[in-house]
């Protein structure tokens, strides 16, 4: 058992940059006849792994900007198709992300897509993976100020510091070319690099309501669409199904 222990002494102590004790901890603890003492050593060492991670995953939830409880336990899956629900399990485990593959969700507004892709945020700041929310419109006001401070490549590189950026709602970027540029210059940026997750209430043959030029708009449905994995909110709203139960006095669940 001190062996075991001492070799855990070794890897956690590298883990955390401490060499000499790693090189060490073994040697002295046998040296001063206290081998066992390698055992309580070993447990401290988990108990700060533990400890660190509890407060990295919390560092990354309040930079991740995700709505608070959007996530896989509020979200009501029974209402989406088996293969969906699929879909989105697999997404949380967050290989995507390693593969600097793109997520888009579309659908109607009310079909949780929102929720489902903030649930995907969420688990992948559980697993320690740097992730960021933003409506699609308040992240291009925010680069757009950047740009005109003369500082829109510093905050394009603070933004490459998340392997996930979550853009909700993209097609209520719909307004001047100025904003049309930055949002494009961010999908360039990120292309093949860093992962997107996007949501749109239009699709694709109606991005050009966003993107206004059609060149440009091809341009931006080619850098998302490659390597990118789709999905379909094909269900119906919950604030309709819900105005419907009230209707008929029965109960009703969360929104989404």
């Amino acid at each position: 058992m001190p062996a075991k222990a001492a070799e855990k002494v070794r890897l956690m102590a590298k883990k955390f940059r401490l060499p000499t004790i790693a090189e060490e901890a073994e040697r002295r603890f046998v040296q001063a006849g206290h081998p066992e003492a390698l055992l309580t050593l070993a447990e401290v060492f988990e108990m700060e792994d533990e400890a660190r991670s509890e407060r990295r995953v919390e560092r990354l939830r309040r930079e991740s900007q995700l709505p608070p409880g959007k996530t896989f336990t509020t979200l009501d899956v029974s209402r989406l198709p088996a293969a969906l629900r699929h879909r989105l399990s697999e997404l949380a485990k967050g290989d995507f992300a390693l593969e600097a593959q793109n997520v888009l969700a579309f659908g109607l507004p009310g079909t949780g897509k929102t929720h489902a892709m903030a649930a995907i945020g969420h688990a992948l700041v559980d697993a320690g993976r740097p992730v960021f929310f933003s409506p699609a419109f308040k992240l291009v006001q925010d680069l757009l100020a950047a740009k005109r401070d003369l500082q829109l490549p510093r905050v394009l590189r603070k933004l490459d510091r998340f392997e996930v950026l979550i853009l909700d709602d993209i097609g209520y970027v719909q307004q001047s070319p100025e904003e049309v540029e930055v949002l494009f210059t961010l999908l360039a940026e990120r292309y093949e690099r860093r992962s997107l997750i996007i949501t749109s209430n239009l699709v694709f043959s109606e991005w050009d309501q966003i993107f206004k030029n059609p060149m440009t708009t091809a341009a931006a449905i080619d850098r998302v669409v490659h390597h990118s994995t789709i999905l379909e909110f094909d269900v119906d709203s919950y604030r309709t199904e819900q105005a419907t139960r009230r209707q008929r006095g029965e109960g009703t669940a969360d929104d989404n």
